[in-house]
C-alpha cells in the first residue's frame, strides 16, 4: 500500500508530522490503495506563510507572464493523464473510459482555456474619469471534494494563479492520487516557490488553513453543512468566499416534450459518476397524465445501463467511493422502500457484484414533494420521480428545495423552455439537451453557494476591483 506522506511548501516536498491518517480503498474491489498521512496547524502555517512571501513577485509577472506556467502545468498533467485517469477511477469508481475523457482531458483543456483569457480579459477599464484596475485578492486557500478532484483543483487554481494570486491547496485525503500528479506537474512546470501549496489533512487541516489570518480568500467545494461552517468561520476576518455546495436538481418535462430522449439525458446525468456529482438531475418531475408511459420508458431505460467494472469499456455505472458512502445512500433507498414509492428500478435488494461499493441504479417513481428523498441530496445513483398538474406546479415544485445549483428543461420549443428556464431558481439550467459550457458560469442560489467557476466569471472571483479617479 503506498504511503503519501509529503506536502508542497515553498517550492519543496516536505516530509508529513503526523497527526492522523486516511487509509484509501479501491472502489471495485476494496484492495488497499494509500493511507494519507495528515499535516497539521503548522504546515498550514508555513504553507500560509510561503504563499505569502511569494505574492508580490507573482502578481508582477502580470497575466501573460503567468501564463506559460500554467501550459506547463497543462503539458505535465496530460503527460500522466492515462496513469491519472485509471487512479481516480480506482479511488472514485467512475468507469475508466469516463474518467479519462471527464476526470483527466477535459481538466486539462481547462487548464489550457483559462491561459488563453490572458489575451482577452481587460485587467485595467475606463468608466468616465476612473481607471478601473482588477488587482489579485491575494493569498487563496482552495479547499477541495474528491468527486471529481482534478476538476475541482483546476476549477480553483488555474484562474487564481492567472489572476496573480498565490494558493494554499488542501486536496481530499479520500482520492489523493491527483495530488501527488499535482505535486509533480507543479515541479515540472517550474512554478515559483510557495506560488503554490499543498498541505494534506482532514478536517483540522482545513480548519486551521479557513481561519488563518494571512488568507485573503477561501474557495471551496463540498458540502453545504461544511460551507455554512467555513462561512461562519471567514466572516470574523471578512475574508472573501466562493463557494459551490450541494443540490437537488430538477428535470422538468413540459407537456408536449420528446419524453424519451429526456428520460434518457435525465438518467444520464443522475448516475454519472454512480450519481457523485453535486449538479445531478436527480428529481424528474413529469405531467401526471404521461406519469404511466414515463414509468414504462424509465424502467426500459434504466434497465440498458450496465453495471460493474470500471476498467470494462462496456460500464456506465460502477462503484460509489467508500463503504461509508455506499451504507448512506443505501440508507436512502430503504426509507424509500419502507415509505411504499413505487420502486421503478434498483433498490437495496437488487442484485450487485460481491466486492466493492456498489448500489445498483435506483428509481422511485409518483415520490411526495414534501418527502427526504425530494429535497435532501443522495449524493449516489438515486432518481425520486414527481408528478405536477400544471406547468405552473412543475416551477414551483422545482424551485421547492433550498439548493439552486442546475435544471433542465424539456419543451415541445426552444422559446417555451427558454420560457420556463428563466423561471427556475438554478445557476445553470439546460433547454433541450443543451450541453455544458466550460466557459459559462457554473455555480449556485440560495443553499448551493456563492461565486461562480469558469471562464472569465471564474477569474473574477480572484480579483479585486480598484478605482482611481483621475482629473
Amino acid at each position: 500500500m503506498k504511503q503519501i506522506a509529503q506536502h508542497y511548501i515553498d517550492g519543496a516536498r516536505v516530509a508529513v508530522k503526523p497527526t492522523g491518517e486516511a487509509r484509501i480503498h479501491d472502489a471495485a474491489t476494496g484492495a488497499p490503495l494509500a493511507a494519507v498521512t495528515f499535516g497539521s496547524e503548522a504546515d498550514v502555517g508555513a504553507a500560509v506563510g510561503a504563499a505569502r512571501l511569494a505574492l508580490s513577485g507573482w502578481r508582477a509577472l502580470g497575466a501573460r507572464g503567468r501564463v506559460p506556467f500554467l501550459q506547463a502545468i497543462a503539458d505535465a498533467l496530460e503527460a500522466v493523464s492515462a496513469e491519472l485517469a485509471r487512479e481516480i477511477s480506482r479511488e472514485v469508481g467512475m468507469p475508466l473510459k469516463l474518467a479519462q475523457r471527464i476526470q483527466v482531458d477535459a481538466p486539462v483543456a481547462a487548464w489550457r482555456a483559462t491561459a488563453a483569457l490572458a489575451e482577452e480579459f481587460s485587467f485595467e477599464r475606463s468608466v468616465g474619469n476612473s481607471r478601473i484596475v482588477l488587482e489579485p485578492v491575494g493569498v487563496v486557500a482552495a479547499i477541495t471534494p474528491w468527486n471529481y478532484p482534478l476538476h475541482q483543483i483546476t476549477a480553483k487554481l488555474a484562474p487564481a494563479l492567472l489572476a496573480g494570486c498565490t494558493v494554499v491547496l488542501k486536496p481530499s485525503e479520500l482520492a489523493p492520487a491527483t495530488a501527488v500528479r499535482l505535486m509533480d506537474a507543479v515541479e515540472r512546470a517550474g512554478l515559483p516557490r510557495g506560488v503554490l501549496n499543498v498541505v494534506l489533512g482532514g478536517a483540522a487541516v482545513g480548519e486551521a488553513l479557513v481561519a488563518h489570518p494571512d488568507v485573503n480568500m477561501l474557495s471551496f467545494t463540498g458540502s453545504t453543512a461544511v460551507g455554512r461552517k467555513i462561512a461562519s468561520i471567514a466572516a470574523g476576518d471578512m475574508k472573501r468566499l466562493s463557494m459551490e455546495l450541494g443540490g437537488k436538481s430538477a428535470a422538468v418535462v413540459l407537456p408536449g416534450a420528446d419524453l424519451g430522449r429526456a428520460i434518457k439525458a435525465t438518467l444520464a446525468s443522475c448516475f454519472l459518476n454512480s450519481g457523485q456529482t453535486c449538479s445531478a438531475t436527480t428529481r424528474l418531475l413529469v405531467p401526471r397524465e404521461a406519469y404511466a408511459h414515463c414509468r414504462d420508458l424509465l424502467k426500459e431505460a434504466a434497465a440498458s445501463l450496465t453495471l460493474g467494472d470500471p476498467d470494462n469499456a462496456a460500464t456506465r455505472v460502477g462503484p460509489l467511493l467508500s463503504a461509508g458512502q455506499k451504507a448512506r445512500v443505501l440508507a436512502f433507498i430503504r426509507e424509500g422502500e419502507a415509505a411504499g414509492y413505487e420502486l421503478l428500478a434498483g433498490g437495496s435488494q437488487a442484485p450487485v457484484p460481491d466486492a466493492g461499493n456498489f448500489v445498483a441504479p435506483t428509481v422511485f417513481g409518483d415520490v411526495p414533494a414534501d418527502s427526504r428523498l425530494a429535497n435532501e441530496e443522495v449524493f449516489g445513483p438515486v432518481l425520486a420521480v414527481l408528478c405536477y398538474d400544471t406547468p405552473e406546479d412543475a416551477i414551483a415544485l422545482a424551485n421547492a428545495t433550498p439548493y439552486g445549483l442546475a435544471a433542465t428543461v424539456w419543451a415541445a420549443t426552444p422559446e417555451q423552455g427558454q420560457a420556463v428556464a428563466r423561471e427556475l431558481r438554478a445557476g445553470q439550467v439546460d433547454v433541450n439537451g443543451g450541453r455544458f459550457n466550460a466557459l459559462a458560469p457554473f455555480g449556485g442560489f440560495g443553499m448551493s453557494g456563492v461565486g461562480r467557476e469558469g471562464g472569465v466569471f471564474g477569474l473574477e472571483e480572484f480579483l479585486e476591483p480598484k478605482s482611481i479617479q483621475l482629473p
